[in-house]
């Protein structure tokens, strides 16, 4: 029997995506069905569904399941959900589809069709209040918020059948792993206790030293690095993943570290978006997840320690997987080493403080960065990429920074 942590829910781990026989039958029939075209985010979602990163999610939430999450983190059903998972579509789209109706859920950039859904409810909600309950704010400069007001003006509820794994296996090899890979793997190596460490950037040293406390106290850490789509700005998954793996190979002991992707789109929710990375951490298998400053956060939004807090905010019992909570973290000069607020006596001067922003303002403009902020052979990787791009992509990253209030 596994000593891994249980899925969400407390069941088996429930992928949505079909194999073999009933998916060519389900992509045959799929081609005559009506077309709903989904964005990014939705098509993440979908993707996740598929792999059983959402278990024990069967498709796209209901009204009453949408007002119980935004409003207390809580399906109808009573399961706990932090973030709603919706699927949108424009009125004139809704008006061709009845309650009842199957449609096929195409990617709207590459219009491959991702899944075919059951229709059992056509519902309108107030993105304003979504906004405030799950970003704490309905500032259109946030881009989580930006994408909620941008969706369409009709919700679609309903299970979902999926088809395609949207092309992420191919992109990303053996770097996207399935929950049901990620528990293989962990039982393989003999891990009961993982932590999974969240990140949308190439680590810096800060970074590498939340990994590590990790890995002092449980049997290994998961790098989980986001496939998704992101902010502009935000460096490519391919740079991250290679300077990451560089970071493994060169600075961390064997068999302690595992690098694998997921497929969902940024939505930068801060706190709320942290209970949802522990959601799909506890179907990944991992036992405790890494909360570090502002986790998925942007611009100042939220406090540095919100996504702290909120853990200790939830009903009893909500998940299995229990945050690592780590301070503001920083090379001191007179500790002559990493350290935090808590081990720390120095101020001022002799920290140096490390963040995503600062390092990729810096190098973007051609700046000079210490070792102590990032080691060299990560620093090589990244130096090349931003070699690479034009004035007007570094412009952008420069601004990216400013961007969010």
């Amino acid at each position: 029997m596994s000593t891994l942590v249980k899925p969400h829910g407390g069941g088996d781990l429930k992928p949505l995506l079909l194999e073999d026989d009933a998916l060519a039958a389900e992509l045959a029939r799929a081609k005559d069905l009506p077309k709903v075209n989904v964005s990014s985010r939705e098509s993440g979602d979908i993707v996740m569904m598929g792999i059983g990163g959402f278990t024990p999610l069967d498709g796209f939430m209901t009204r009453t399941d949408w007002e119980g999450v935004c409003d207390g983190m809580k399906m109808a059903n009573g399961l706990f959900w932090p973030i709603p998972i919706t699927l949108s579509t424009d009125e004139v789209t809704a008006r061709g589809i009845n309650e009842g109706d199957d449609v096929a859920l195409a990617d709207s950039g590459s219009g491959e069709i991702l899944a075919t859904m059951q229709v059992t409810e056509k519902y309108s909600i107030d993105k304003a209040h979504e906004c405030m309950m799950v970003y704490k704010t309905t500032d259109e400069e946030h881009p989580g918020v930006k994408m909620v007001m941008a969706q369409g003006e009709v919700n679609l509820a309903g299970p979902i059948k999926v088809l395609s794994q949207g092309g992420f296996p191919e992109q990303y090899g053996d770097q996207f792993m399935t929950p049901a890979q990620t528990r293989a793997e962990f039982e393989k190596r003999g891990w009961n206790t993982i932590a999974c460490f969240q990140t949308r950037n190439p680590m810096h040293r800060s970074h590498e030293y939340l990994a590590k406390i990790a890995i002092e106290t449980l049997d290994g850490v998961l790098i989980h690095s986001l496939l998704g789509k992101l902010k502009p700005g935000d460096i490519p998954a391919d740079v991250r993943s290679n300077a990451i793996g560089t970071l493994i190979d060169k600075y961390f002991s064997d068999n302690t570290v595992i690098q694998a992707g997921y497929p969902l789109d940024m939505r930068y929710a801060g706190p709320r978006e942290a209970l949802l990375h522990a959601v799909f951490r506890q179907n990944y298998g991992c036992s405790h997840q890494i909360v570090g400053r502002d986790h998925a956060g942007v611009g100042d939004y939220y406090g540095p320690f919100d996504a702290h807090h909120i853990f200790d905010e939830i009903p009893a019992g909500s998940l299995e997987t229990r945050p690592l909570k780590i301070d503001w973290t920083f090379w001191c000069n007179k500790c002559d080493g990493m350290a935090s607020m808590k081990t720390c006596p120095h101020e001022g001067p002799d920290r140096i403080l490390l963040s995503g922003t600062k390092l990729r303002k810096a190098l973007s403009e051609g700046e000079e960065v210490s070792d102590k902020f990032s080691r060299p052979e990560v620093l090589e990787i990244l130096r090349a990429y931003y070699g690479s791009l034009k004035d007007e992509d570094k412009v952008e990253i420069k601004m990216s920074g400013h961007s969010a209030k």
